[in-house]
């Protein structure tokens, strides 16, 4: 019987502070294949990064943004995504971490990037919300989980 082996893991991860438990336990694991290491991080609308109830100053202990203005324009979304993702990269310790800030619908966004970088695994955190709010908002990684022939690795992130 032939083993199908990951070689190369992609965790998607935003800017809530729970995305640091979904890098470590993504990278601890592509670790332990010695498979290599896609970190994405989806804009799906700049609106967000410029609203008050949206903080995307969150994140990784010791991250910190240089500079606010930068959410103003798109580019400046994508320049700050990608700092993000570098200092992700850093705190994971992790050299060979490929970084990727794609723009678009969150899990339509995971599911191509996955296809592009011919990803074996997805690693994502799953946000518990009500039963009500699924039902009504739907939920990335339902939708993820649902369209995806990927196999799909699901971290917890619900505060204890």
């Amino acid at each position: 019987m032939k083993k199908n082996q990951i070689k190369k893991v992609l965790i998607a991860v935003d800017y809530s502070p729970t995305s640091q438990k979904v890098a470590e336990s993504g990278f601890s694991i592509a670790k332990a294949m010695e498979a290599e290491v896609i970190l994405l991080h989806v804009i799906s609308n700049p609106v967000y990064y410029s609203s008050i109830e949206y903080s995307p100053i969150m994140g990784f202990e010791g991250y910190t943004m240089s500079d606010p203005l930068q959410f103003d324009s798109k580019e400046g979304i994508i320049k700050a995504s990608l700092q993000f993702l570098e200092s992700t990269k850093k705190h994971l310790g992790g050299e060979n971490i490929q970084t990727m800030v794609v723009e678009g619908d969150f899990a339509i966004s995971i599911l191509n990037a996955a296809k592009k970088v011919h990803a074996d695994i997805i690693v994502m955190g799953s946000h518990s919300r009500k039963w009500l709010e699924n039902i009504l908002m739907g939920s990335v990684t339902e939708e993820v989980l649902r369209d995806t022939k990927i196999p799909l690795f699901l971290i917890p992130t619900k505060k204890q």
